[in-house]
């Protein structure tokens, strides 16, 4: 495939367009799954190389990170995670475009972040055609174990997710959304930080 052509599937996907396994495969070199496994393989003993693997997995990764393996990634080099991120076990990335994690956000087990999906008719999904639309997650918002956050969401500042939701559109700032699909249930106030303060 020649520069051009790469450039004209990069320009479709994009756009939010099909493309197909065979178009994409000049991606192949982004893809950082050796670096994974071993990362899922080193022990919590080796902070230093941890952290050094973390670097050469995500395209951009701050301070203070703690992701529990295991996790998964489909390229990993287009995960781009803030200041004092949290990450349970078993977190999926579904990067084929850009995640985009703020500072301060906490990720409960067995979450799923995907930028892809597949087009509903089978004649589409020929060749693994797919689609593909960047997450953004705002700082400080906590995601429940068991969400999975779909192609082209923003969750906003301070966010809430509850477990086991299927965020299928984008979410405001400050408020605790739940359910499938996920719905806000109600906005984020200043009596909250009075909860779990003092027995009942």
């Amino acid at each position: 495939m020649s520069q051009h052509d790469e450039e004209l599937v990069l320009a479709r996907i994009a756009k939010g367009l099909v493309y197909t396994e065979t178009e994409a495969a000049f991606q192949a070199s982004r893809r950082r799954t050796d670096e994974i496994f071993e990362y899922n393989h080193t022990p919590p003993s080796e902070p230093d190389k941890r952290r050094a693997l973390l670097e050469a997995i995500f395209g951009s990764v701050g301070a203070r990170t703690v992701l529990l393996p295991p996790f998964a990634a489909g390229f990993g080099s287009n995960v781009h995670i803030g200041d004092d991120f949290f990450g349970n076990v078993n977190l999926t990335f579904v990067d084929d475009v850009d995640i985009r994690i703020g500072d301060g956000v906490m990720i409960a087990p067995s979450v799923t972040l995907t930028t892809t999906g597949h087009p509903v008719h089978p004649a589409r999904r020929a060749d693994f055609g797919r689609f593909s639309e960047s997450i953004v997650i705002e700082d400080k918002v906590w995601i429940g174990s068991n969400a999975v956050v779909l192609p082209g969401v923003r969750i906003g500042y301070g966010s809430v997710i509850g477990a086991g939701s299927v965020v299928s559109r984008d979410i405001p700032a400050m408020t605790v959304a739940v359910g499938t699909p996920c719905r806000v249930l109600r906005e984020i106030t200043e009596a909250d930080l009075k909860t779990r303060t003092a027995e009942a």
